[in-house]
């Protein structure tokens, strides 16, 4: 049963590698182009990986931003993991030992996969969410490594390389919408987001608009509406 967890979990993860490795490249060209080498590049994708956070802590580190602008940058950027935890705290509550480490490695991408419940059958469920995110763990530091290392032999501008994160949010929200029947919880989002980005901005936007949708996700679930 082991053996078939862990080869259950690498292909689920499948669609995860190429993303990942994408990204974690262009996070190890920006670390490289701000001075930074491959230790850095390891030990931030092994101890933050936190996906658009590093991307915007190449810029802090290359800035010298204080650790108080830092901490306040992080929770802003990487504060909607929060609202993941919510939805996934019956399927993580008795993970046993595998909890803290799928606390720390629940991605964006790795949420999205894991967060319908579904469970191959035939694997130990608390495992195989364990080595699914390993696998996805282990596609970023391997592009962040890789990145890092590509930066430093081949000259080339690195602008706008940033993007591919975004571009990565766009094809998971698409995966979402095509494999999920009701778009109501897509529509919510989308329509949060513009809203508070009309309102607060583009630097403030992010946070109001996790609660908005938080809010009425919540109030809608409790009518049922989910069901539709």
């Amino acid at each position: 049963m082991k053996n078939k967890t862990i080869r259950q979990a690498f292909i689920t993860s499948i669609p995860v590698l190429a993303g990942y490795i994408f990204l974690g490249i262009g996070f190890g060209i920006l670390l490289r182009k701000a001075g930074y080498g491959v230790l850095w590049a390891a030990s931030m994708s092994i101890v933050i990986y936190g996906g658009s956070m590093q991307y915007v802590g190449v810029g802090l580190i290359a800035s010298g931003a204080s650790v108080i602008n830092t901490l306040i940058t992080t929770v802003m950027v990487n504060g909607r993991h929060l609202f993941y935890s919510i939805s996934v705290m019956n399927k993580y509550k008795d993970a046993g030992k595998y909890k803290p480490y799928m606390i720390f490695a629940l991605t964006d991408e790795t949420y999205s996969i894991l967060s319908d419940g579904k469970v191959p059958d035939g694997v130990e469920p608390d495992r195989y969410r364990f080595y699914v995110s390993l696998f996805n763990h282990s596609y970023w530091i391997a592009g962040g490594i890789i990145g890092n290392i590509i930066g430093n032999f081949l000259p080339f501008s690195s602008a706008g390389v940033e993007f591919s994160m975004t571009a990565l949010f766009v094809a998971s929200f698409t995966e979402q919408w095509l494999t999920n029947k009701n778009h109501f919880p897509a529509v919510t989002g989308l329509l949060s987001t513009i809203i508070c980005l009309l309102v607060f901005g583009t630097e403030f936007f992010l946070i109001p608009a996790l609660l908005l949708m938080t809010l009425v996700l919540t109030v809608f679930r409790k009518r049922g509406v989910e069901k539709i």
